[in-house]
């Protein structure tokens, strides 16, 4: 493994934990071997430069330090990790990637080559563009205001999301569904719609293999547009934040809801349901920077009917469930033509137990 790849790994310790602020690894190397490493701490901690140095101490002197992403220049809550660097006498930089907010944006870089360090930028391709989709959600997020989406869903080899009955537990085997809390913890946010909760009661926190509640737990977010989330459904428990989205047609609800400690939004609607790009508006100025989309069909659909989806996390498991009434993943009005259909690129496979994984990007 290469000092930026370890560096990369650290940075997704950070994923899920330090938002709205981008997760960064950092790796100190004296004549190729490690001598410290961190990555980035919740807000209001340590930045995984100063961590790294830290650890590293008077070996730091001459040394080179890999970073994901482009170290601070700015006062913030911390001091600019640029002057930790040059104080440690760190005499070389190597950098995943350009740190996309346009307060920063190069001018890190700047200040370490005024200051006499060296400055690289990552020259393997596969390193780069690791880096790059790391702070997917931190870019988008900079410099648009509204959460980094991703449409997560297990469905069967033959496209199906649960039997015709409806019943969808469970799909996919336990090493998937493992790999699925991952994505939940990665993200600042989980978004269901109303018939997932109706049907399948899902609780929306970060478990472990045993079921129990572990770290931190992701706002959870139901598209209601009509207020018919029941009031002792999970999604209205005390184990983690809820907000229901919904429409002025449910205005009657809220107090019930309130009473719960559930958060209600009204929010825009068309043709009778939540506008969802006003949702994700109203959640980007939360702070809220990653949403992971979990369904059901309809909500899903709706996602990509409204072209707001940024990345693609689908469970395909070697099972045939068949039906015409069985549904699929995705519903909305879809495309009218074969040659619209929506093109995923930078496309990857992982084997997870007996199933695959695939994630890919829209173009």
């Amino acid at each position: 493994m290469t000092h930026m790849n370890r560096a990369l790994e650290l940075a997704r310790r950070s994923l899920g934990s330090v938002s709205p602020n981008p997760a960064v690894g950092a790796v100190v190397a004296r004549r190729g071997e490690v001598v410290g490493e961190g990555h980035t701490q919740p807000p209001g901690g340590d930045h995984a430069e100063v961590i790294a140095l830290r650890q590293a101490g008077d070996l730091a002197m001459g040394a080179e330090l890999f970073i994901s992403l482009e170290p601070c220049s700015r006062h913030g809550r911390t001091p600019p990790c640029t002057d930790a660097i040059t104080a440690a006498g760190i005499s070389r930089v190597h950098v995943g990637a350009i740190d996309p907010n346009p307060a920063e944006n190069g001018r890190g870089l700047d200040r370490l080559r005024e200051a006499g360090v060296e400055v690289m930028m990552a020259t393997d391709p596969s390193e780069s563009l690791a880096a790059s989709r790391l702070i997917g959600a931190y870019r988008k997020h900079s410099a648009t205001g509204t959460p980094f989406v991703t449409s997560k869903f297990a469905m069967s080899l033959d496209g199906k999301i649960a039997d015709r009955t409806g019943r969808s537990k469970w799909i996919t085997g336990e090493p998937a569904r493992a790999r699925a809390h991952e994505l939940r913890a990665e993200s600042d946010a989980i978004l269901v719609g109303i018939g997932t909760v109706v049907a399948d009661d899902p609780s929306l926190t970060v478990r472990d293999a045993a079921g129990r509640t572990i770290g931190r737990q992701p706002l959870r977010v139901v598209v209601d547009s009509r207020g018919k989330v029941p009031l002792d459904s999970a999604v209205t428990s005390d184990e983690g934040r809820t907000l229901i989205a919904c429409t002025d047609m449910a205005e009657s609800k809220r107090s019930k809801l309130a009473s719960r400690g559930v958060e209600v939004e009204v929010l825009p609607g068309h043709d009778g349901r939540v506008d969802l790009a006003a949702l994700l508006r109203l959640l980007g100025s939360r702070g809220v920077a990653s949403i992971l989309v979990e369904g059901g069909g309809q909500v899903s659909g709706s996602f990509f009917d409204g072209d707001l989806v940024d990345r693609v996390a689908a469970f395909i498991a070697p099972v045939i469930v068949g039906g015409q009434g069985a549904p699929g993943p995705v519903g909305g009005n879809g495309v009218a033509d074969i040659a619209g259909a929506l093109q995923l690129t930078d496309c990857s496979w992982e084997k997870v137990g007996d199933d695959l994984l695939v994630v890919g990007y829209p173009t």
